[in-house]
């Protein structure tokens, strides 16, 4: 099932938008972090560069993974957006070890800094913005299944968790005049984003190796076939796998063997149609087998009465 158009100029837009806002950021916090000499504020410039990173390879694999199936994809572009999910995870480990690096820099060596009220100010207001824009690029990725979407709100939402450390860090430092604190605070960020990179590694690879859609879904496909056969058993071989935004399922579905053509295909576009209905951006295929006849052993009994 392709994306429509309406909801690719969504993902598009969404995308985009997140590719400017980084943009800002990483310029606002190079710069108080240059003018502060404060390690953990020039960590979050780092962070949200990576951000930015991951925002232009989110903005061109929703662009490629939007276009329909062709020749030499027939199933589509979805991987596009989990390849893009395994180098935007790479990109934040690769982030998390330059903010510990320059940490312990710091650390061991003189941590002053200029002007703290700079970076307090700087901090809240990356804290506040990518809240703000974290939450509605979820909510577009949710709503469009968008794996590379989903990975630039998760960058962005770990930002306000480091933002705020970093912004509640500043303020410690400001208080007690411990300049020690801030390449502490660093660190902290440094795990939180290691922790963000895990989690999202393991996301697309689950996709690039193609895994089964989740428990909850395959529950939901068993549940909608059982509901327009009224069998249980009257299908086998249910595999899944999902690629993007896009799930792909086939089963075998067995039926009267003297049903009508016409009657099977019309009972195999209803299955499909509410399964779609329940999980969007679906793609199945089902195999039609005939009952062997036998109605004391056979899968389809209450479908044969129902049906013939």
């Amino acid at each position: 099932m392709t994306i429509s158009k309406e909801g690719a100029a969504e993902l598009i837009f969404a995308a985009k938008f997140s590719v400017y806002s980084n943009s800002i950021l990483v310029v606002l916090k190079l710069l108080v972090g240059i003018i502060t000499a404060s390690v953990s504020v020039v960590s979050e410039a780092i962070h949200s560069g990576t951000d930015l990173l991951a925002a232009l390879i989110a903005n061109y694999s929703v662009r490629k993974s939007t276009k329909p199936a062709d020749d030499s994809h027939s199933f589509g572009h979805g991987k596009y957006e989990s390849l893009s999910g395994a180098i935007e995870a790479l990109l934040i480990l690769l982030a998390a070890g330059i903010i510990i690096y320059e940490a312990i820099v710091k650390l061991f060596g003189n941590a002053i800094i200029d002007f703290v009220e700079a970076g307090i100010v700087v901090m809240g207001i990356s804290a506040v913005m990518n809240f703000v824009i974290s939450r509605y690029l979820m909510k577009v990725a949710k709503k469009h299944r968008s794996l590379a979407l989903e990975a630039d709100a998760l960058h962005l939402k770990t930002d306000v968790y480091t933002s705020a450390g970093v912004f509640f860090g500043l303020i410690a430092v400001r208080i007690t005049g411990e300049f020690i604190i801030d390449p502490i605070v660093a660190i902290i960020v440094a795990v939180i984003i290691i922790k963000a990179a895990i989690t999202l590694t393991r996301r697309s690879t689950f996709e690039l190796l193609d895994h089964s859609l989740t428990a909850e879904e395959e529950a939901a496909i068993r549940e909608t076939i059982k509901a327009t056969t009224g069998e249980s058993n009257a299908y086998h071989g249910l595999r899944t796998r999902r690629s993007g935004r896009e799930g792909f399922i086939d089963f075998h579905l067995v039926l009267p063997k003297s049903l009508p053509i016409e009657k099977a295909h019309q009972i195999c576009d209803e299955i499909e149609l509410k399964i779609i209905a329940r999980l969007p951006n679906s793609n199945l295929s089902i195999h039609v087998e005939p009952c062997d006849g036998d109605c004391n052993n056979c899968q389809c009994t209450e479908l044969c009465k129902s049906l013939t």
